[in-house]
């Protein structure tokens, strides 16, 4: 599967499944700089898809009988 078709479940699955294998503590170096790798783009990869629908989120709004369509603001 290619990183690009990936979503964010898939991605989160790999994540735990990388970190399982580095806390176990049985790979070689050169294995585990590469899952290090591996999960940092991963990680990057969820970013991006929260912060996509973090965008998409919008709010609508009947206001005097007409749609309006508004960003969403989270109260943090």
């Amino acid at each position: 599967m290619k990183e690009k078709d990936i979503n964010f479940e898939q991605a989160m699955e790999e994540l735990e499944k990388i970190a399982a294998e580095l806390e176990k503590g049985e790979l070689d170096l050169d294995t585990s700089v590469s899952k290090f790798e591996e999960g940092m783009e991963l990680s990057k990869k969820c970013n991006e898809i929260l912060e996509n629908a973090e965008k998409k989120i919008t709010i609508l709004l009947n206001k005097d009988g007409e749609l309006i369509e508004e960003s969403f603001t989270s109260n943090d």
